[in-house]
């Protein structure tokens, strides 16, 4: 795949990899530790009822979603569909910054650009965005689909039988169901999480005697990057998740009234009209605990992966 998107970008020698390689043992470092929120995140946002204490619904808070998972179904159930995470991790991390790094330096060769040095990284970001989110995407959709079967109703025993089913039972193509409103989604979303996290960057070193960005200014940086990009593009993230279980509904029994939809715009009205304006944001609070810490791992683990494969 790196050797594809050299000759893509037009790299005649081998390209160097430490951003690849610092991206994959980012995402795999940073997938391990948030899994567990994810999981929670998923449920709320493929839940119809309201997300409420004083709503009849099987999920009614993060704690209380994080208890019921784990009386109902053990300790595993939070690292459901863990294997084609990683998976998905790791080549999302390893595409992204390998091509960010790639997008910024063809970017860098236009003139006078060091003036418009934050629209440089989100353009660069939003490249790498849409590239690692193609490369990994058919493991989000066996990943969610596991996280989504109840214990009582499982329909797959694992990644391989997911796949095997979905190619026997639907079609090639459902491993791309949502692609649209994820790209629409992680476009912006990555430009921003990159943007953000170089004016934080260079807004620490300004007041402090740091001149390279430190393992205090990543995890600081990540985390505000992290939680504001989340939240400016979460509707898109919902609207994936509920697509990517289209065709699903036998898979679901037992969490309530099933959302059924036919693309990205019907999704988000039969959202808007069911639920309302706030069902657009469901899973919004689990979401951004975990993209403040996951964008914090992200870039922290990457920044000092990196330094380490340049020390060696």
């Amino acid at each position: 795949m790196l050797k594809i998107m050299g000759f893509i970008m037009g790299k005649t020698t081998e390209p160097n990899l430490d951003h690849a390689i610092a991206g994959a043992a980012s995402g795999f470092i940073t997938r391990f530790l948030c899994q567990p929120l994810d999981v929670v995140k998923i449920r709320f946002q493929l839940q119809v009822e309201p997300i409420s204490k004083y709503h009849i619904s099987k999920y009614r808070s993060v704690p209380q979603a994080f208890l019921l998972i784990l009386r109902e179904e053990g300790i595993s159930a939070l690292w459901k569909g863990h294997v084609p995470a990683q998976l998905l991790s790791i080549t999302y991390g390893m595409a992204q910054f390998y091509s960010y790094n790639m997008f910024k330096k063809m970017i860098q060769r236009v003139s006078k650009i060091e003036d418009w040095n934050h629209s440089m990284h989100f353009i660069a970001g939003a490249g790498a965005g849409c590239m690692a989110t193609i490369a990994s995407f058919p493991f989000d959709t066996v990943r969610t689909r596991l996280v989504a079967q109840s214990n009582n109703h499982q329909v797959y025993n694992g990644m391989l039988h997911s796949c095997s089913s979905i190619l026997r039972q639907e079609s090639p193509k459902v491993f791309f169901s949502g692609l649209f409103p994820t790209l629409l989604q992680i476009a912006p979303h990555t430009g921003l999480q990159f943007a953000f996290y170089e004016f934080f960057t260079d807004f620490y070193k300004r007041f402090t005697s740091d001149t390279d960005t430190n393992f205090y200014n990543s995890m600081l940086s990540g985390s505000a990057a992290g939680f504001i990009a989340k939240t400016i593009v979460y509707p898109f993230d919902l609207a994936r998740k509920r697509l990517q279980i289209q065709g699903f509904q036998h898979g679901r029994k037992g969490f309530g009234k099933f959302f059924q939809c036919n693309g990205l715009l019907d999704c988000l009205r039969l959202t808007i009209k069911e639920e309302g304006m706030q069902g657009l944001f469901k899973g919004l609070v689990p979401s951004q605990i975990k993209a403040t810490i996951t964008s914090a791992l992200h870039f922290t683990v990457y920044e000092q992966v990196l330094l380490l494969l340049r020390i060696l």
